[in-house]
């Protein structure tokens, strides 16, 4: 009568510490309210995403298609499957839910066996006297009730991380397509300014060879010779600087790809034509923009992970309460195996180690002070990404129209060319006229194309800011 009178006591005694642990295992996760992603600010339209070359509709994932390019298409898909920072990346996404698995496993029965035997012999008694021989064996099993929610809260911390490293990955797929992208660019890129500074070499080949001709038929001199030689001389030494830029992205396309730089892809090193949108680009408002970039949902899933190790913190108050059981062989060897040296136990086991509180509770607050520090740092990758947008939007924008203004500057000097050579073959004009409208064509031509060349990777640049690339489908 007195045992079950004590088992229900014990019993009520577990049961009100776990209602009081429940109730103080730490807050329940929600995501950010008053944060900069929901300002009214953050979630509409860019401000720089204005003029005919902005599209409001929605960023496709693979923004790349939007070239219409399927050399860059292939070499993005390669890129996505075989760079080194993107087998890293996974692999650390492999160790996270390897530690998820671990914190579930905290869930499982644990076990174990124990067995000995122990000859005893009284003092006193003469050594030729034989002692007695007694064994024990047992089994053991426990199971944790997790009352207190310390396990739950240590999966759910574990559950955000594998989230968080799987939004890092995300943002390292992210930044593979753009480099690869602007790799390409640049070859591309490098090869179209070389073919307009070789033609403008070649247009001012022609003009020394002219200037060549009427010195020796008496209409020039030797001095304006000499000036369209420094002219032809001037434009080709950029001819290297441009040849060096195509090989080093080259070298910088076969590391992204995963190869050594010398395995380069032959392919691509002839590419002449710029990347070109269609269309015009789009780019969606604030809001897809927050909701799609990797870095972003990665800093909302350390406050998650965070929230649920407050919880964990805040369990250690309360005591670890499982329900187990034994069953066992004990008793003089002679005995082995009879009935009487059969034994089980089956009961509620709680573990309380009296902790000292106050290093519990400093505990607490470095776990909640990481938590609002986790909330600082995901308003920063908001504003940071918001900036990123709007300069890259800005900076395209007003290339934009440089590049427009110096292809009409390169139109007016074309035409300025042609009438000083007119004016010059008819005697009508001299030769130092000749030569400044050539050098204005020359630059005016070399100037439009490097502007050109700027757009595209300004255009990759803005992808980029908007966070697309990370889907696998």
């Amino acid at each position: 009568m007195h045992e079950g009178k004590a088992r229900r006591r014990f019993a009520s005694l577990v049961l009100a510490l776990a209602l009081t642990a429940c109730a103080a295992a730490g807050p329940d996760y929600h995501p950010p309210e008053n944060s900069v992603a929901t300002a009214p600010g953050a979630q509409g339209a860019f401000h720089s995403a204005q003029g005919s070359q902005f599209s409001q509709a929605d960023l496709p994932d693979h923004w790349w298609r939007l070239y219409n390019d399927p050399t860059l298409d292939g070499l993005i898909e390669q890129a996505l499957g075989a760079n080194a920072d993107l087998r890293q990346a996974d692999a650390n996404l492999t160790r996270a839910q390897a530690v998820l698995q671990e914190a579930q496993a905290g869930r499982q029965v644990t076990t174990s066996i124990s067995g000995g035997e122990t000859l005893a012999r009284p003092s006193g008694v003469t050594q030729h006297l034989p002692g007695s021989v007694s064994y024990d064996f047992g089994l053991s099993a426990a199971y944790p009730l997790d009352l207190n929610g310390r396990i739950r809260r240590a999966i759910e911390a574990s559950t955000a991380d594998v989230e968080s490293v799987s939004a890092a990955r995300d943002y390292v797929r992210v930044s593979v397509a753009a480099a690869t992208a602007q790799a390409y660019a640049q070859i591309c890129a490098a090869n179209y300014q070389l073919t307009v500074n070789r033609q403008v070499v070649a247009l001012q080949q022609q003009t020394l060879d002219a200037t060549r001709r009427l010195a020796k038929g008496g209409r020039g001199t030797a001095f304006d010779v000499s000036r369209a030689q420094a002219a032809v001389d001037s434009s080709a030494a950029a001819l290297p600087a441009f040849e060096a830029q195509r090989q080093n992205g080259l070298y910088l396309l076969a590391t992204l790809l995963g190869r050594p730089p010398a395995d380069y892809p032959r392919e691509v090193e002839g590419c002449a034509a710029l990347p070109s949108l269609g269309a015009p680009m789009p780019v969606g408002d604030g809001a897809a923009m927050i909701r799609r970039r990797p870095d972003i949902r990665q800093a909302e899933r350390t406050i998650a992970g965070d929230t649920a190790r407050l919880g964990v913190a805040m369990a250690d108050l309360y005591p670890q309460v499982s329900i187990g059981g034994s069953v066992g062989l004990s008793g003089p060897l002679k005995d082995f195996g009879s009935g009487s040296a059969f034994g089980f136990s089956l009961g509620p086991l709680i573990s309380w180690s009296f902790p000292n509180r106050p290093v519990v509770r400093a505990q607490i607050a470095q776990a909640d002070a990481q938590v609002q520090g986790d909330l600082a740092g995901f308003d920063s990758a908001v504003l940071e990404a918001l900036r990123q947008t709007e300069t890259a939007l800005e900076s395209y924008r007003r290339d934009a129209q440089r590049a427009e203004a110096l292809d009409r500057a390169r139109d007016s000097a074309a035409v300025s060319e042609g009438q000083a050579g007119k004016l010059f073959r008819f005697g009508r004009g001299d030769f130092l006229s000749l030569l400044d409208a050539q050098r204005s064509l020359a630059s005016a031509e070399v100037s439009a194309a490097s502007a050109r060349a700027a757009l595209v990777q300004d255009q990759i640049a803005i992808f980029l800011a908007l966070g697309g690339g990370w889907s696998q489908q």
